[in-house]
């Protein structure tokens, strides 16, 4: 196949995230994205490499005999948020379960087989699920009017107003209708990506299942005519004080940021109305929430992560009578804790837990959650778990694991494999990076016990996994294979982000492309270690192209994105 050539298929399966295979009528195989089993399209061939091909989807010429009649959203298939709105629930959950079970499977080891799959667990609800939604200003074309919602599927600059989405409830709505028609009538400019011009970027809204509590932050640039802004505001917030919510709206707020990258970061906020935080409640425990600050975005779906994980636990910790706790507490590290939901859940039963996490806000609000709960035995550190735990004088006798999408840092993993914890439970995002570290944690002498899914994300292509680790007998008949990480190029692992991961994020809210040259060019510079003569001219009198402003200016971005500066 050649680069552009159009193409027609069947869909015969989908891999995790969103990869469907398409099998031609020649036999050839094609990678497509955003299709459902079953489905035949065209696509346009966009890459070919080592032999794999991989295509852009034109159209679905053909329905899935597994779809419904229409999509539960008139969004769907313009907005770039949900993918599976045409299939019906129960083919999503069985689409999902397959996809982790297959990706588990091609990583156990032979002895390891017997482990139990417990398939996925639904989520209550299939709409309206969703506590956190940040939506970005723009234009629905090049020119045109002023619009607020999701990016469009396949474009960096488009938004689609999202009126009527479904995995939201209509408070959301409300807010979302309010703010964008306000803002058209006094005809703002939206921030330009490229130009990095104009005034409003994002609206992030959160609201709680439980409490009701609705809190706003319109998230903007300093670009503004000087004594306008506070007039300009001050109406905003009077517009949606007034509008009628099922919830109630508890703090209205603004935020400023001119950081280049696409991404909602807080360069000082203000309070217009009410307070800076709302509350919401988890498996009878009350957590305080800041604008910013990490909460599961599904909150009944992490009621059913956060209890499957507790059931795994199950009795490697004390019934919960604190005589029992006394005489037979362990000390439990939760770690990438976020708000410490987790950590607080198995305080009652922990002789200590200590929670690391590497935002310093969410630590802060973990910190005041276990004092809302009169919670005295949790601990929690901010900073990267790789170092943090190298300064913990506490050792640990269980470890529950929730790293971020790309999973746990080599060397991070390599230090946690050290405690020899007998038991640890991992919960995941991203089903991906879990294979991957499950590969090492086996090598280790780990043995999988059982995995379950949940779906926190209906309509989406993402699911969390819950595994059961045991620290395993040593078969003396097998073979123990020992490796050291210092004979191992770590460049791509160093300091919070691989190079493709700066490279992705860079374009993704830049549109800039940039190379592992400029990268390592700029972590010199931050002072950021870079592997042994890594992009280094070949000889002293070399000359090398230097990183143009603006694209370091992007890769900082990056660097502060991921924790690195």
């Amino acid at each position: 196949m050649k680069k552009g050539q159009i193409i027609e298929g069947i869909v015969e399966c989908v891999e995790f995230p969103n990869k469907g295979i398409v099998r031609t009528e020649d036999g050839g195989r094609v990678i497509v994205k955003n299709v459902v089993p079953g489905q035949k399209v065209s696509a346009s061939i966009n890459k070919v490499r080592k032999g794999k091909c991989e295509g852009r989807l034109l159209e679905v010429l053909e329905r899935s005999a597994k779809e419904q009649p229409e999509a539960a959203c008139i969004h769907a298939g313009e907005c770039g948020g949900c993918t599976y709105q045409t299939l019906p629930y129960e083919e999503q959950l069985a689409m999902k379960a397959s996809q982790v079970k297959k990706l588990i499977d091609d990583v156990i080891v032979p002895e390891n087989t017997d482990y139990e799959f417990l398939g996925i667990k639904a989520s209550p609800r299939q709409q309206e699920y969703r506590n956190k939604m940040e939506f970005s200003f723009g234009d629905a074309y090049k020119g045109g009017p002023l619009a607020l919602g999701m990016h469009k599927r396949g474009s960096f600059y488009d938004i689609v107003d999202v009126p009527e989405c479904r995995i939201v409830d209509d408070d959301f709505h409300t807010v979302l209708t309010v703010t964008l028609d306000y803002f058209k009538e006094r005809n703002l400019p939206y921030y330009h990506k490229l130009r990095h011009t104009g005034y409003l970027r994002h609206l992030l809204v959160r609201k709680a299942v439980k409490t009701g509590e609705i809190l706003v932050d319109l998230v903007t640039t300093t670009q503004i005519a000087e004594g306008g802004e506070e007039a300009l505001l001050a109406g905003w917030k009077d517009v949606l004080c007034a509008a009628a919510y099922q919830g109630t709206l508890t703090g209205v707020l603004h935020t400023r940021n001119d950081s280049v990258a696409d991404t909602v970061t807080n360069e000082g906020t203000d309070v217009l109305f009410g307070q800076d935080h709302f509350y919401e409640e988890l498996l009878g425990l009350r957590f305080q929430i800041t604008p910013f600050s990490f909460f599961q975005t599904n909150s009944l779906g992490a009621e059913v992560l956060y209890e499957t994980a507790r059931e795994f636990i199950g009795d490697a910790l004390p019934s919960g009578t604190d005589a029992d706790v006394a005489e037979h507490g362990k000390v439990v590290f939760d770690l990438y804790s976020g708000t410490g939901t987790i950590a607080q859940m198995l305080a009652p039963v922990a002789k200590k837990v200590i929670g690391v996490e590497i935002i310093p806000e969410a630590v802060e609000a973990a910190k005041e959650n276990a004092r809302l709960n009169s919670l005295t035995n949790c601990e929690f550190i901010a900073g990267d778990v790789l170092k943090v735990i190298d300064e913990i004088e506490e050792k640990p006798d269980y470890i529950v694991l929730d790293p971020p999408r790309d999973g746990i840092h080599p060397k991070a993993l390599e230090k946690i494999i050290r405690y020899g914890v007998p038991q640890m439970v991992y919960i995941s995002c991203k089903p991906t990076s879990l294979a991957r570290d499950l590969e090492v944690l086996q090598a280790s002498g780990y043995e999988v016990k059982k995995v379950c899914c949940v779906d926190m994300f209906p309509a989406t292509v993402h699911v969390e996994t819950v595994v059961l680790l045991s620290k395993g007998e040593v078969d003396s008949k097998k073979i123990r294979v020992e490796f050291s990480l210092e004979d191992m190029d770590m460049s791509e692992f160093q300091d919070g982000a691989t190079y493709p991961q700066i490279k992705e994020y860079v374009l993704e809210h830049t549109g800039l492309k940039v190379s592992n040259l400029y990268i390592s060019q700029i972590k010199r510079k931050c002072g950021i270690g870079v592997g042994k003569n890594y992009n280094l001219p070949k000889s002293e009198d070399s000359r090398q192209p230097q990183c143009p402003q603006e694209k370091e200016k992007a890769i900082r971005e990056a660097f502060k994105y991921f924790g690195m500066i």
